[in-house]
């Protein structure tokens, strides 16, 4: 287990660093990544183990904390080439574990040459499990160490020292959180670190790179360091800078502490990889589309994307449940608790994008509305309870969005989100505004400043944490909610924190920027349709008058009564029916076959919002609005 991670690194870093060329000194491993060819999509490693003379059985690591899932590029590796006194070996894969290769050391070897490529998946069709691995484009590389290395059975990753070095193209620049020996020229030497440091240690390169300082807290240092497509890319408006210098203090004044020596924020903005977020520890591996800074909707959209990733340090990193907290990177991972780990950490992720101004409070309330909106237009739930999503997250990572509503997704994240704003709203009424989940945070996920290290806790003690802020019936509160089927999603926490969800014919400002962050048109509460690009269903509300009309993800809408389909197009049909008993008539494409649908539909558009509720205390912009000193600046163009 990694319980005392720190103790463990502060050991080896001495050790190494005093010794690490005596004659009696344990001998490491070398990991020489050349990623000079990176704008090709191919990486190139060289691993030296020390070995001993007779059989070795090599992982390739599988499970990786914070995917959730097994998801090791192994499929992405070729050219692997074994070799020990000079001489090649023959390996062979285990013929049920993928992951596992076995060779046997000949006699007077003590080191084992290990030589493999790596192909970056192609972009465009990659699934989750490829999402956060080593990557390239024509301007980035992504450096993920554990997608091109092995390390022994039986050895324990805290204790296996590596010594990485990695080659860049010629004249890029990069950041990472692992401690730099020393630069030269393109080739950067990193000091000796336990395994468990650098896999939770990515690098990220770039010709287009900028650091953005965050400013020192609690005795830290904190950035950002950006690498993008284009030099236009990295402009941040100054108020945006000043609403991530804010999140450190937002985030400090919540769990009291910190568990890093300092932290960097590292920010890939790319349209070509696929986005998303990755903690760990010391340093967050953000993904999103190039125009993230520059442009305002992005902007709105990707709000919570650091927050939330940053939250993790805390909450997933140095707390984890204990069923995620494994041994080594072979163990499967027990999920059921995600909607503490990934569903209070997206509580935190919205809440914090307030509080340090990234967000504006019409903005956040409106991020919520569109949350309980679409948990509450599932139908999925009604057989399938949020506790199995979290159970079967290495399937939920994967399945398809096609019919998404009726099998769920990860709703592990939002609907946690939404019990945890139930939790927090209940903590404020039972201590007449005493205590609150902030209090629950600095006692959990705080502790005393440290070293990374990973404290894995059970149900029984989040609930027990919970009852010495507020005793309550915890156990049942989330039974209630978690591990039974329920209709409607839970709302409580909006309702008990002073508002209503309602629907109004206008979308909402974030319903925009999501809709403009994933490039497609959602329709799910008037006719029951989300479209994707070029007219593509992607997910069909089941009872709603799509699904009635016969309508099924996959197919392609050619045409909006009589007309070539346009989003456009179809947002007009739609707003114009509720004026009208005519259905909306579409022509869609079912593999290579056409036919004509006729949507019985004359509501209007209809999009979510909150709405307040002035016989309830007002909770929820109480939980949002800033809580320390800082002047919380409000994003480029809103009031």
């Amino acid at each position: 287990m990694y319980q005392r991670l720190h103790t463990v690194l502060f050991i080896a870093y001495v050790f190494c660093a005093s010794v690490c060329h005596a004659a009696d000194a344990p001998r490491t491993a070398n990991l020489e990544i050349d990623a000079s060819e990176a704008t090709r999509q191919l990486f190139h490693s060289h691993l030296t183990l020390p070995v001993q003379p007779g059989p070795l059985t090599l992982y390739f690591p599988k499970w990786l904390p914070g995917t959730h899932t097994p998801s090791g590029a192994v499929n992405s590796i070729v050219n692997l080439k074994l070799s020990a006194g000079g001489k090649a070996i023959a390996w062979r894969r285990d013929d049920v574990e993928m992951f596992t290769f076995r060779t046997e050391i000949p006699a007077g070897a003590d080191a084992l040459d290990v030589r493999l490529d790596f192909i970056s998946p192609v972009i465009e069709n990659t699934g989750f499990t490829d999402r956060f691995t080593t990557a390239g484009t024509a301007n980035i590389a992504l450096v993920n160490w554990e997608s091109m290395l092995f390390y022994p059975k039986g050895a324990k990753p805290e204790e296996l020292i590596y010594t990485a070095h990695v080659h860049l193209p010629q004249g890029w620049e990069f950041a990472t959180a692992l401690p730099i020996e020393k630069k030269s020229g393109d080739t950067i030497d990193f000091k000796p670190a336990p395994l468990v440091t650098l896999v939770d240690s990515p690098l990220i390169a770039g010709k287009y790179f900028h650091k953005f300082d965050l400013g020192r807290s609690q005795g830290v240092s904190h950035e950002i360091d950006a690498v993008a497509e284009s030099a236009e890319a990295l402009e941040m408006p100054p108020e945006t800078l000043t609403g991530y210098k804010s999140l450190i203090l937002e985030a400090h004044a919540l769990f009291g502490s910190h568990h890093y020596r300092d932290y960097h924020f590292l920010l890939t903005l790319s349209d070509p990889l696929k986005t998303g977020g990755w903690e760990h520890h010391e340093c967050s591996d953000n993904r999103a589309a190039e125009q993230m800074l520059t442009d305002e909707t992005d902007r709105a959209g990707w709000a919570s994307l650091l927050p939330h990733e940053y939250t993790h340090s805390w909450n997933g990193k140095y707390r984890r449940p204990a069923g995620l907290a494994t041994p080594d990177y072979q163990e499967p991972m027990r999920g059921e608790l995600l909607w503490v780990y990934e569903g209070m950490t997206q509580y935190w992720g919205n809440v914090l994008a307030a509080r340090s101004g990234l967000l504006t409070l019409d903005q956040s309330r409106a991020q919520w509305a569109s949350m309980a909106a679409h948990l509450d237009n599932t139908p999925g739930r009604r057989w399938r309870p949020l506790e199995d999503t979290a159970v079967a997250a290495q399937l939920t990572y994967e399945s398809s969005h096609e019919w998404e509503s009726t099998r769920r997704g990860t709703d592990f994240y939002n609907e946690g989100a939404l019990i945890w704003l139930d939790a927090d709203t209940i903590i404020r009424h039972q201590t007449n505004d005493q205590k609150s989940l902030d209090d629950f945070c600095k006692i959990f996920f705080g502790g005393g400043s440290s070293l990374p290290e990973v404290k894995p806790y059970t149900f029984d003690e989040l609930c027990s944490t919970l009852n010495s802020v507020c005793p309550y019936d915890w156990k049942q509160f989330f039974h209630d909610r978690i591990y039974t089927t329920t209709v409607h999603a839970p709302l409580a926490g909006i309702q008990n924190g002073g508002w209503k969800l309602i629907y109004k014919s206008e979308p909402n400002e974030m319903q925009k920027a999501s809709e403009s962050k994933g490039k497609y048109v959602d329709l799910m509460f008037s006719i029951g349709l989300d479209i994707g690009e070029e007219g593509r269903i992607g997910d069909v509300l089941a009872g709603s008058p799509a699904d009635k009309a016969g309508l099924a993800p996959g197919l392609k809408i050619l045409a909006v009564n009589t007309r070539k389909y346009s989003d456009d197009l179809l947002r007009d049909a739609v707003k114009r029916s509720a004026n009208t008993q005519r259905p909306i008539e579409l022509i869609a494409e079912n593999q290579q076959f056409m036919k004509v649908y006729q949507i019985d539909y004359h509501g209007g558009h209809r999009y979510p919002h909150l709405e307040r509720d002035s016989s309830k205390p007002d909770y929820l912009s109480e939980i949002l609005k800033p809580h320390t000193q800082h002047a919380a600046t409000q994003p480029a163009g809103k009031s």
